[in-house]
């Protein structure tokens, strides 16, 4: 991706990586990332989930960048690969479709729009 000091070029070059994904909507796929860091997240019940950061990620048969990150919840998956800062990932993904955005509907705010994601993350290896 291009850097680029205007926030707005930046926002429009994500969601255009982002389409990469467009085609493979419902697909299984092999992806390559690089392990960044953990984060957390508030759950609906109020607890907090702990999550991972994954960064340019690749299709590993195009060797293409669909995506220069992606956030995942840290399930038992990525806890049996031992994840290190830096560490380089290969594992299996559904490409899904979702809404993102924000919608008010009392001052009829609607500012909703389609993104895709990856999903349902299996055979997780670390690869170095």
């Amino acid at each position: 991706m291009l850097m680029s000091r205007n926030s707005s070029t930046v926002y429009i070059e994500k969601l255009s990586m982002r389409k990469n994904l467009q085609d493979k909507v419902g697909l299984r796929k092999k992806f390559r990332a690089v392990f960044t860091r953990f984060g957390k997240k508030v759950n609906y019940n109020g607890y907090t989930d702990t999550t991972i950061l994954l960064t340019g990620i690749i299709d590993s048969e195009t060797n293409t960048v669909v995506t220069d990150h992606h956030w995942f919840a840290y399930t038992k998956g990525f806890e049996k690969a031992q994840l290190k800062e830096g560490a380089i990932l290969e594992f299996e993904a559904r490409v899904k479709i979702y809404k993102k955005g924000y919608v008010n509907r009392k001052l009829s705010i609607n500012n909703r729009q389609s993104d895709y994601k990856l999903s349902h993350p299996t055979n997780i290896q670390v690869v170095s």
